[in-house]
């Protein structure tokens, strides 16, 4: 082989001695390791031979199938011929219907890998089943406690709460009135006033009078 034919005069004796149809891929994949043909230089050179008139040139769709120029075979008749565009035809469609089937096959693995193995999901029903069993646990023990707040003593603890909070508001309310009078005089800031009587507010303490 030279570099100037490009492997076109490999490519040739090997379609001849295959007399079987090929695409460039194949030619490529099976000369490759022998040869160190390179995929463009074999694609380019199929294609030269296929204008030269060596070999034959089939497109189905957009694959390119290449073969011997049956001519020469002189045990090769046009049924033959016929017979194997028939069968290079049956093979383009089983091919689609092939590359159809794995990407779905394909998508339907990946949807099985990101789901729970059964292992895992049966780890994960133990967990729950007894989590759910410690929460009836906790519940037996709830409805079982003697220990209840009545409501009596609930609405007594509430009305309690409401007696303290109005009567602490009342008392914030006539401190910060004495406080405003005082300040009327006061030749200082209402800050000073409290430093130097050493007065601390609810504010001071971050303390939210409740609501009643």
């Amino acid at each position: 082989m030279s570099k100037k034919d490009n492997g076109a005069s490999v490519i040739l004796a090997y379609l001849n001695e295959k007399n079987r149809p090929y695409s460039a891929t194949d030619v490529f994949s099976n000369l490759q390791k022998e040869h160190g043909l390179g995929k463009t230089a074999v694609t380019k050179a199929m294609e030269q031979l296929a204008l030269e008139g060596k070999i034959k040139e089939k497109a189905y769709g957009k694959q390119k199938i290449y073969f011997a120029d049956q001519a020469q075979f002189t045990d090769v008749n046009d049924a033959d011929l016929k017979a194997m565009d028939s069968q290079i035809t049956a093979l383009s469609a089983e091919v689609q219907s092939l590359n159809q089937s794995c990407r779905q096959l394909e998508t339907e693995l990946k949807e099985l890998n990101s789901s729970l193995t059964t292992e895992e999901m049966k780890s994960e029903i133990k967990e729950l089943k007894a989590e759910c069993s410690g929460f009836r646990e906790r519940m037996e023990k709830i409805k079982l406690a003697t220990n209840h707040v009545t409501p009596e003593e609930k609405e007594k603890v509430y009305k309690e709460r409401n007696v303290y909070v109005t009567e602490w508001k009342k008392r914030k309310r006539l401190a910060s009135d004495m406080m405003n009078s005082i300040l009327e005089g006061y030749p200082k800031s209402k800050k000073d006033f409290l430093d130097e009587v050493g007065v601390e507010t609810d504010e001071d303490c971050k303390v939210v009078v409740p609501s009643t």
